[in-house]
């Protein structure tokens, strides 16, 4: 009876950390990557900032909206 409740208290912990796991992959940094493209949208200005991907190389520029505070990144 005893190994019963020691399987399911392992099982428990085991099913948490699948379920962090999984909400860390869905939910991580997506503010970065949802503010992509190639055509940058009306109000925005250029920033001087340059981001180098350091894994691909890839380089975005950062243009800055004044009026909401968002940031949109454009792969040069």
């Amino acid at each position: 009876m005893g190994w019963l409740i020691a399987a399911g208290l392992y099982g428990l912990q085991i099913l948490a950390v699948i379920v962090c796991i999984l909400l860390g992959y869905f939910i991580y940094d997506k503010r970065y990557k949802k503010n992509q493209g190639a055509k940058v949208p009306v109000g925005f200005i250029a920033t001087n900032e340059i981001n180098v991907d350091p894994v691909t190389g890839e380089k975005t520029k950062v243009y800055y909206n004044p009026e909401t505070g968002e940031r949109f990144y454009r792969k040069i």
